[in-house]
């Protein structure tokens, strides 16, 4: 028998039936489902799906995140989710417990009994009536990851998955302390959590309970930074949720999808060489998004790939996609020198299968100011000693919006380049190809008992104009893995690999292409505590470029065509967005100031009734010479409002730190109708750990 959906509260659920735009059938739209776990927690859903589902049951598609379907994802979500109802499937968007109008409390990402939760909502929805059992998971980012941990623990009714800008490794990509330096994002995305956990339920769907599990929230989530640096090793906090520790759990199909500018470019190609399963990829050029809102472009056609990997493993219909190249890849042509930077010129690719034993690798070498493809004289040195302020046209470390307003695009990297020790090749006499992952083999040293290794390779134009390709960090006391940091000896040499990010890249004929190596990376990477210099010894430093055999793209497949999303509901625009990003130099002080602000507007949602606004600034402040002068701040404000009602959550958390300690400094109040109902204030001191 089939259970009736579960409801916190005393309203009603809210059911709204309506046609939906293209869409060949009738689509029944639950606004707000509650679905039963194991432990009495209630999760909030909204479903979609086609009408006569009742009597002809469909596969179920779930995006299971965090990020509030009332007021935060609810347009994108409009967009997506019917689209795919419209070619035949129930589509559920969950809101994670402690998250939007789900019950219960957020105590951390990926925690366990979030991924039993996702466990639980598969089972559930492969038990509708509605449902033919079978069950299919999607999402960006936390719902990315979410889909290959649920994957991993197998539940039944899961037949395959599309996690679009994932990670794979907690540690590496998502904790942020990729290659062993500590990321200035790490504060960013410990301070967005902590606005985003903040923010109450709406009580047109919540009930009377409304305030009492706002100030539970209010008062029981930690500061996730906090939880953060106080695992700073790679220990079994972060191996839990990792999926990267055993490929082998997942055994479903699975499409990966990224681009070269997100955050987390290296999952499509670890997954190509590591699941055995039935696998898809797909690496365009752009930032943190789906393909079908690409910035930068071009995108591709999300709705009809995610239509077209469903109905082959949800609904058994043979259209040979399992038979296409298992990866499509954009190769760019050149990559932008401005923030704003909205489309990249190249060419889309194919490769059967991507094994790296079988991919070709370009060996060229540093010498005295240049790059050559054959090695050096003996005993050729360089020296690296970059100020603190290296790093400021690198762009976001996860550039993720909806408008190119935002330039979270890498800028031109001259400035960056001249403070840093560069090597460049001549003019190239034809065009060099770049596709996968470089390696820079380095025999460093420093005069400090730490050291910090950042290397960027860049493109250079005859015009002199310096385009950021891709780049990659390492804290040498993490040269031999992340699990437990090594001493540095002042003046040993260390052999030392570093791995760039993936990319997809084309030289021209007559670029140049420069490797910058510097000691520093602000804000992507928070400093280590000392002032030091680093020596190379060139006869031992290399760089491998990946040159894989790759094929012309079909721009007839259905991966090229517009993607075929529905018009959100109705919005009023009632306070425009805009945003700005500035860096300055405080001559006086000696201090480089990088300031990001983002003031989302106000929007009022006709099908809730709900008007959202706030804004949110991060500003990172350090001193060239002083590694300790390090000062990272995150402000936020969120508002909703509506007729009968008026919250608002406003905050500032602060991180500094000493040559021992990290110190963050955090305040969280809530306002109900202007009035101040909840206050909480963290001061706390962390020791230092490799970093």
């Amino acid at each position: 028998m089939e259970l009736q959906p579960f409801f916190c509260g005393v309203l009603p659920v809210v059911k709204d039936i309506e046609r939906m735009a293209k869409s060949p059938d009738h689509t029944l739209i639950d606004e707000e489902i509650y679905i039963p776990v194991s432990d009495g927690t209630k999760l909030a859903a909204r479903i979609w799906r086609p009408a006569s589902s009742s009597h002809n049951p469909v596969p179920a598609v779930l995006e299971y995140i965090p990020y509030r379907k009332r007021d935060g994802t609810r347009a994108r979500d409009e967009t997506l989710h019917p689209a795919l109802a419209a070619n035949g499937y129930a589509c559920v968007r969950v809101d994670m417990r402690g998250s939007g109008d789900s019950e219960g409390l957020q105590m951390d990402e990926y925690l366990p009994v979030e991924q039993q939760d996702g466990v639980e909502i598969v089972e559930w929805l492969a038990g509708r009536t509605w449902c033919t059992g079978s069950v299919g998971m999607f999402g960006l980012s936390w719902g990315a990851i979410s889909s290959l941990q649920v994957a991993a623990l197998a539940p039944p009714g899961l037949k395959a998955i599309i996690p679009v800008g994932a990670s794979v490794d907690r540690y590496y990509d998502d904790g942020c302390y990729f290659v062993g330096c500590l990321a200035g994002e790490t504060v960013g995305w410990g301070a967005v959590m902590f606005g985003f956990n903040s923010r109450p339920p709406d009580p047109a769907i919540y009930g009377a309970d409304w305030k009492k599990d706002w100030l539970k929230r209010l008062d029981s989530s930690p500061l996730f930074l906090e939880l953060w640096l106080n695992h700073q090793r790679r220990d079994d906090y972060w191996l839990q949720g990792t999926v990267c520790t055993d490929y082998s759990r997942i055994n479903i199909p699975v499409y990966a999808m990224s681009g070269w500018n997100d955050c987390w470019p290296n999952t499509v190609l670890r997954l190509a060489r590591h699941l055995d399963a039935p696998y898809k990829g797909l690496s365009g050029a752009w930032g943190h998004m789906y393909p079908n809102e690409a910035i930068p472009g071009p995108g591709a056609n999300f709705v009809g790939e995610a239509t077209r990997w469903f109905d082959r493993w949800l609904k058994g219909i043979e259209n040979g996609i399992e038979n296409e190249p298992q990866l499509t890849c954009f190769i760019q042509d050149r990559a932008g020198t401005n923030a704003l930077d909205d489309q990249r010129a190249g060419r889309w690719v194919d490769l059967e299968s991507w094994d790296p034993g079988q991919v070709h690798y370009l060996r060229l070498y540093l010498t005295q100011n240049s790059v050559e493809t054959h090695p050096g004289r003996e005993n050729e040195t360089a020296n690296v000693s970059s100020p603190m302020s290296v790093g400021k046209a690198l762009g976001e470390y996860m550039p993720q919006a909806s408008s190119i307003n935002n330039a979270a695009m890498p800028g031109d990297q001259r400035g960056d380049d001249a403070l840093s020790t560069c090597f460049e090749t001549a003019p190239l006499e034809q065009p060099l190809e770049i596709l996968g992952a470089p390696k820079m083999s380095l025999n460093v040293s420093s005069c400090a008992n730490c050291a910090m290794v950042a290397v960027r390779l860049c493109d250079v134009n005859p015009n002199g104009e310096s385009a950021l390709i891709t780049y990659g960090i390492l804290n040498l006391a993490q040269r031999e893995g992340r699990e437990v940091p090594l001493e540095v000896i002042a003046g040993k040499n260390y052999q030392v690999d570093i791995r760039l990010n993936d990319v997809g890249y084309r030289l021209a004929k007559n670029h140049r292409l420069r490797v910058a190596i510097s000691n520093s990376l602000w804000p992507m990477a928070w400093p280590l505590p000392k002032n030091h210099a680093l020596s190379l010894n060139l006869s031992g430093c290399t760089l491998d470029l990946p040159q894989p055999e790759t094929l012309k793209s079909d721009l007839q497949r259905e991966l090229f065509k517009p993607s075929a999303e529905t018009t959100p509901g109705k919005t009023d625009i009632i306070k425009q967005a805009w945003c700005e990003r500035q860096y300055q130099h405080n001559l006086t002080a000696d201090e480089h100031i990088y300031r990001t602000y983002n003031d989302f507007g106000k929007i009022l949602t006709h099908s809730t009734g709900i008007s959202s606004s706030g804004h949110v600034e991060e500003i990172f402040k350090i001193k060239d010479a002083d590694p300790l002068s390090a000062k990272a701040n995150y402000l936020f404000d969120f508002r909703n409002e509506k007729s009968d009602w008026d919250v608002h959550t406003k905050g500032h958390l602060e991180m500094t730190c000493d040559e021992n300690k990290f110190f963050i400094n955090a305040l969280l109040q809530a306002f109900e109708d202007n009035k101040c109902i909840f206050e909480r204030q963290w001061n706390v001191s962390i020791v230092r750990d490799g970093f």
